[in-house]
């Protein structure tokens, strides 16, 4: 029997009477005395367990007191343990600020919660790697502005670089969110020269002036119908439908990711996986549909195939002429 079994033993014994004697715990478990000592303190330390020695009954049991207690699963899902490594990543190259001082018992939470499986968080760490990629750094001043004017409800002045036309300009908005996207942070804000939402690069944000005005705020609902509605971070509401047709070695793959939650995809009669998915701005969907080159075809609608085939025609002519 090994370590996790045990836990689950010990814990169905202690929830099966009253008091349990450390004769009976090493009876079930067919361990040692110095055993059943070191599970049951690792139970406690690691895993919250209310775990109390009961000396009217001589006995282990529960802390009624305690409320009810759940023994955490021994191991995680994808999900989970992306989301453990994920904030043990952010934790540990966190900049100084005005969390300095909660950082380490943060960290040492997630420690615990990694320690919780049935290997160590050494173990985990050094086997299981999170690679970000494209990352663009956020200057910490410029986040813990945005963030306070966000939470407090105060309209911002933002000094925006445009990559695009190599130039900075002041945008005065309502921000409304940050979203975490892809490695990179953007702010959703309702821009009042433009008077509608507007998605910003953090990293692009040069300067934050505070104005003290009070911000105006968008209905949830309105943010998700606009954030939400097309392929990637590019909002609006008149969305288009792009339709895809990848080759069947590819459709191995993209009949299993999710693009976009409205998606629809089939396979065709010849094996070739066919996907429909809504967008505003197709710049980040041209850049994806670009990756796949040769699997991947535009169907609909003309004015995408097209973009694709221009783009497709300028990487060639680049090598024209190479060898």
């Amino acid at each position: 029997m090994d370590r996790t079994e045990r836990f689950y033993k010990i814990d169905q014994l202690l929830r099966s009477r009253l008091s349990t004697p450390m004769a009976v715990i090493m009876a079930h478990l067919e361990v040692s005395r110095a055993t059943v000592k070191r599970d049951i303190e690792y139970m406690r330390d690691r895993m919250g367990a209310p775990i109390v020695w009961d000396r009217a009954r001589r006995g282990y049991c529960y802390d009624q007191e305690d409320g009810q207690y759940a023994l955490p699963g021994m191991w995680f899902n994808a999900s989970e343990i992306y989301a453990l490594l994920t904030m043990d990543y952010l934790l540990s190259n966190l900049q100084p600020g005005l969390l300095g001082p909660h950082i380490q018992p943060l960290c040492q939470r997630v420690h615990d919660l990694l320690e919780q499986g049935d290997h160590s968080a050494e173990e985990v760490a050094s086997r299981i790697h999170i690679v970000r990629l494209a990352r663009r750094d956020v200057d910490v001043q410029i986040f813990e502005s945005l963030a306070s004017a966000l939470l407090s409800r105060q309209r911002v002045i933002l000094h925006h670089y445009n990559r695009s036309t190599d130039e900075t300009l002041q945008r005065a908005v309502s921000p409304q969110r940050l979203l975490y996207y892809r490695d990179n942070w953007y702010l959703h804000a309702w821009c009042h020269l433009r008077r509608g939402l507007r998605s910003f690069g953090m990293d692009v944000i040069r300067k934050v002036e505070l104005t003290y005005k009070k911000a105006k705020d968008i209905a949830t609902e309105e943010l998700d119908a606009v954030f939400t509605s097309g392929y990637g971070i590019f909002a609006g509401r008149d969305t288009q439908q792009a339709l895809l047709r990848f080759s069947p070695e590819r459709a191995r793959w993209i009949a299993h990711e999710n693009w976009h939650p409205d998606q629809q995809g089939h396979f065709d009669d010849e094996g070739k996986y066919v996907l429909r998915i809504p967008y505003v701005n197709d710049a980040e969907l041209l850049l994806d549909i670009l990756r796949y080159g040769p699997d991947v075809e535009v169907l609909e609608p003309p004015e995408l195939r097209r973009r694709v085939q221009q783009r497709l025609r300028q990487a060639l002519q680049r090598y024209a002429g190479a060898d």
